[in-house]
C-alpha cells in the first residue's frame, strides 16, 4: 500500500532515455491542505526526454480511480486501492511507464486525491487538485459512480470557477495563443467513466451508446429563463472546454464481499463484462490519448512537464492563479533559460575538447570559437521554446561574446605563463653564470651577447608559445639590458689593464720560451753525447764479440786441422802396421818351407 506521507522512495531502474519506475511516487504533496512539489518526482521527470502522454484521473474518493490507473500501467498493484471509507491517495501521485503503443513515448499516469473528502475543511483544496490534473493532462478521466447526474455535472462544473484561471488572454507575444482554437487545443480530452453502472442504455425505447448517453446528459435545454440558464451553464462550459469526449460504463467488478480484495483478484474471479469493459477502456486510452501539447504545437517532454508542475503549483500556492498565457511565458522562460545554459555547456565542452591554450595565433582561437559558437546556437535553436523576440538567443550571443573575451584573456595569460616559464628554463643557467662572474672578464660582453643569441634561437624553436611570445621575450630582454650594460662596462674597464698585463705576460712568456729553448738545446746535446757514448760502447762490445768469434773460429779450425792430421797419422800407422804384418806373415811362411824341422 502507498503511504499518504509520500516519504517512500520509488525504485527507478533506468533514467537515461526511458523511465522504468517500479512503483508510483508522490508528485504533489497535500500537507494540511497545502500543496508542495516532491523533489524526487521532479528529478524523475527531468530525466525523461521523450514526449509524454499524460493521463490524469479525478473523481470522488473511494470510486476506484486508482484501480483503473493500475490496469493502464499493466500491473494489478501500484496506486493505492483502499477498502475503507477513508481516502487513501493524498495529493497527486505519478507513475511513468513506457507507452505500450507508441515507441519513444512515455505514458505518465496521475492519480489524484479523492474529491469531496468529509475530513477536509472546505472544497478549495479539491478545486486546486482538480485544476492541476486538468492543466497537466492530455487525457482527463472523470470518474463518477452509477450514472451521470446533476451532482456529477456540477462537480465537473468546478471548471467554470477556473475560467479566469484557464482562459488565454490575448497576447501578441505568444504567437497564436490568442487563437481560440489553439487555446482550446491546450485542454485535455475528456473520458467520463461511470462505475457500477446499473441503468439501461436507452432513450425513448431506443438503445444508445455510452457516448450518446454522455452527449444527451450534456445537451443544453431550449429557453432563456434563469432556471434554464442555470441548467445550461455547466453543460455549455463542459462542451466548450472538452470538445472531444468519450464515455465508458463499468459493471460492478465482483460480488460485494470480494471488492475489498479487488486488486488481488484474478480476471477469472471478476465479472466477465467488467473485465471486457476495462480492456476496452485501456485500449482506447492507449490508442487515442494524445501527446501533451502546448499552444503553438509544442510537444511536452518530461522536463517541460516538470516546469509546468512548478509553474502551476507555485502560482496556486502564492494565490496568483496562472492563466495559460502566463504559464506558457513562464515555461518558455524556464525552458529557454535552461536551453541557454545547455548551449553554453555545449560550447564549453567543445572548446574544452578542441582548444589547447595557448594557441599559436589569435585567428586559430577565433576560428575554434566561431565553430563552437555556431554549434551552441544550433543547440539553442533546436531546443528553444517560443523565443519569439529572440531575447534568449540574444542573451546567449551576449554570453558567447563574454566567453570569447574570456577565452581570449585566458589565451593571453596562458601564453604569458608559458613564455615566462620557457624564459626561466632557457635563460636561467645564463643568469646564474652572470651571478658567478663568468662574464666579468675582458671579452666577456661578446661572450654574453653570443650566448644570448644562442638562447634566443632556442626560445624561438620551442612550440606553442602563443601570441605573447615576442612581447614577453622583448620585455625579458629589456629587463636584462642593465645586466648587459654592466658586463660591457666591466669588459671595457678591464681592457686597458688587460693590455698591460698582456704585454708583461708576453715578455714573461718570451723569456720562459727562451729558457725553455736553452734547456731543450742542452737536453738535446746531452742526449747526443749519451747517444755517442752508447754507440761507442756498442761498437766496443761488437768488436769484442767479433774478436771472440774470430778466436773461436781460429781455434775451431786448428782443432779441425789437428784432428785431420791425427787422422792422417793414424791412417799411415795403420797402413804401415798392416804392411809389416804382411811381411811377417810372409817371412814366417817362407821359414817353414825351408826348414822341415821347424814344422816338427
Amino acid at each position: 500500500m502507498i503511504n499518504s506521507s509520500c516519504s517512500r522512495k520509488s525504485n527507478i531502474l533506468d533514467m537515461a532515455s526511458e523511465i522504468h519506475m517500479s512503483d508510483p511516487v508522490c508528485l504533489i504533496e497535500n500537507i494540511n491542505e497545502h500543496l508542495k512539489v516532491n523533489q524526487e518526482a521532479l528529478e524523475i521527470l527531468s530525466a525523461i526526454m521523450q514526449p509524454v502522454v499524460v493521463v490524469a484521473i479525478v473523481g470522488l474518493y473511494r470510486t476506484g480511480k486508482s484501480y483503473l490507473l493500475n490496469r493502464l500501467s499493466g500491473k494489478n498493484k501500484g496506486f493505492s486501492v483502499a477498502s475503507t471509507v477513508q481516502s487513501h491517495t493524498k495529493g497527486i501521485w505519478i507513475w511513468c511507464v513506457p507507452h505500450p503503443n507508441r515507441p519513444n513515448h512515455t505514458l505518465v499516469l496521475l492519480d489524484t486525491e479523492g474529491l469531496g473528502d468529509v475530513e477536509k475543511a472546505d472544497n478549495k483544496n479539491d478545486i486546486h487538485i482538480f485544476a492541476l490534473a486538468l492543466l497537466l493532462s492530455s487525457t482527463f478521466v472523470y470518474n463518477t459512480m452509477n450514472k451521470i447526474d446533476q451532482g456529477a455535472i456540477d462537480l465537473l462544473h468546478n471548471v467554470t470557477e477556473l475560467t479566469d484561471l484557464l482562459k488565454a488572454r490575448t497576447s501578441p507575444d505568444l504567437d497564436g495563443v490568442e487563437d481560440a482554437a489553439d487555446s482550446e487545443s491546450f485542454f485535455p480530452d475528456l473520458v467520463w467513466t461511470l462505475r457500477d453502472f446499473c441503468l439501461g442504455l436507452e432513450i425513448d425505447g431506443q438503445l444508445i451508446t455510452a457516448d450518446a448517453y454522455l452527449e444527451n446528459s450534456l445537451r443544453p435545454k431550449q429557453g432563456s429563463d434563469q432556471r434554464v440558464q442555470n441548467f445550461n451553464l455547466p453543460r455549455l462550459c463542459i462542451q466548450k472546454f472538452f470538445p472531444k469526449k468519450k464515455c465508458f460504463i463499468f459493471d460492478l467488478p465482483a460480488h460485494q464481499k470480494k471488492l475489498a480484495q479487488l486488486e488481488t483478484l484474478p480476471d477469472d474471479e471478476l465479472e466477465p463484462e467488467f473485465v471486457q469493459q476495462v480492456a476496452e477502456f485501456c485500449s482506447y486510452i492507449f490508442s487515442h490519448s494524445m501527446t501533451k501539447t502546448l499552444p503553438g504545437g509544442i510537444k511536452v517532454n518530461g522536463s517541460r512537464l516538470k516546469n509546468l508542475v512548478l509553474t502551476y503549483v507555485n502560482g496556486i500556492s502564492s494565490g496568483d492563479l496562472p492563466c495559460i498565457e502566463n504559464t506558457v511565458l513562464a515555461l518558455a522562460q524556464m525552458e529557454n533559460s535552461a536551453t541557454v545554459q545547455k548551449a553554453i555547456a555545449h560550447y564549453d565542452q567543445q572548446m574544452g575538447q578542441k582548444v589547447q591554450l595557448p594557441t599559436e595565433t589569435l585567428q586559430e582561437l577565433l576560428d575554434l570559437h566561431r565553430a563552437s559558437e555556431r554549434e551552441a546556437i544550433e543547440v539553442f535553436i533546436k531546443n528553444s521554446f517560443k523565443d519569439v523576440d529572440q531575447s534568449f538567443q540574444k542573451e546567449l550571443e551576449t554570453l558567447l561574446d563574454a566567453k570569447r573575451n574570456d577565452i581570449c584573456k585566458q589565451n593571453l595569460e596562458a601564453s604569458s605563463d608559458r613564455c615566462s616559464a620557457l624564459l626561466k628554463d632557457i635563460f636561467g643557467p645564463l643568469e646564474e653564470a652572470v651571478k658567478q662572474g663568468i662574464y666579468s672578464k675582458p671579452g666577456g660582453h661578446n661572450l654574453f651577447i653570443q650566448k644570448m643569441e644562442e638562447l634566443k634561437a632556442k626560445y624561438y624553436q620551442e612550440p606553442r608559445k602563443g601570441i605573447q611570445a615576442e612581447e614577453i621575450l622583448q620585455k625579458y630582454l629589456k629587463s636584462k639590458k642593465s645586466v648587459s650594460d654592466a658586463i660591457l662596462q666591466a669588459d671595457q674597464a678591464l681592457t686597458e689593464k688587460e693590455k698591460t698585463m698582456k704585454e708583461e705576460q708576453v715578455k714573461a712568456e718570451a723569456a720562459k720560451a727562451n729558457a725553455r729553448r736553452l734547456e731543450e738545446i742542452q737536453r738535446r746535446i746531452q742526449q747526443m753525447m749519451q747517444e755517442q757514448v752508447r754507440v761507442h760502447q756498442e761498437q766496443v762490445r761488437q768488436m769484442e764479440r767479433d774478436r771472440q768469434n774470430w778466436l773461436a773460429e781460429l781455434q775451431r779450425r786448428e782443432e779441425q786441422r789437428m784432428q785431420e792430421q791425427a787422422a792422417r797419422l793414424r791412417a799411415t800407422f795403420e797402413a804401415e802396421n798392416r804392411r809389416l804384418h804382411h811381411e811377417l806373415q810372409y817371412v814366417q811362411r817362407n821359414v817353414i818351407c825351408d826348414d822341415p824341422c821347424v814344422l816338427l
